[in-house]
């Protein structure tokens, strides 16, 4: 599908170490978000290598419990340039199941005192059959834009 991947990317007037200490913790994180389903996060202690897990508790109006938790496993982290996850569900022997779902940011140079955010999110691996039970699609290139824009708003402060 054509529309398996949305991204946007918006100039931030800060360095690109600054930018990835905001995405790299999970509270803040959590302020990212542009939904009002992300309630909190569950882990505090910094993202710092590949395959680290950080767990976010969630509400959605059309989730079968209503609240829920995801378990997001990082699975490209390189500082400060890109870092990436995918959400799951962690089952009771730890191991995390993915719908498939991957996010990720990309920073680059655009100036001496700017960085390029690039924040994407990537559905190819979807199963089909999931899709409407997901309601496939549920994050929009607006979405992504909000996210960013309160990530300048974070990185600021």
């Amino acid at each position: 599908m054509a529309d398996d991947n949305v991204s946007a990317t918006r100039v931030i007037h800060a360095s690109a170490e600054a930018i990835f200490a905001v995405l790299t913790d999970p509270v803040k994180r959590v302020a990212i978000e542009c939904t009002d389903w992300v309630c909190e996060s569950l882990d505090h202690k910094p993202l710092t290598a590949t395959g680290q897990i950080f767990r976010v508790s969630m509400y959605h109006l059309d989730h079968p419990d209503g609240n829920y938790k995801i378990a997001n496993r990082v699975r490209v982290f390189d500082p400060p340039r890109t870092i990436s996850w995918e959400p799951g569900i962690e089952a009771g022997d730890g191991s995390l199941s993915s719908g498939g779902c991957v996010w990720r940011c990309d920073l680059r140079p655009a100036g001496p005192t700017n960085t390029a955010v690039t924040f994407s999110c990537d559905w190819l691996a979807v199963a089909v059959a999931i899709r409407p039970y997901a309601g496939f699609r549920p994050f929009r290139l607006e979405h992504l834009g909000k996210s960013l824009a309160q990530l300048t708003e974070l990185v600021a402060s």
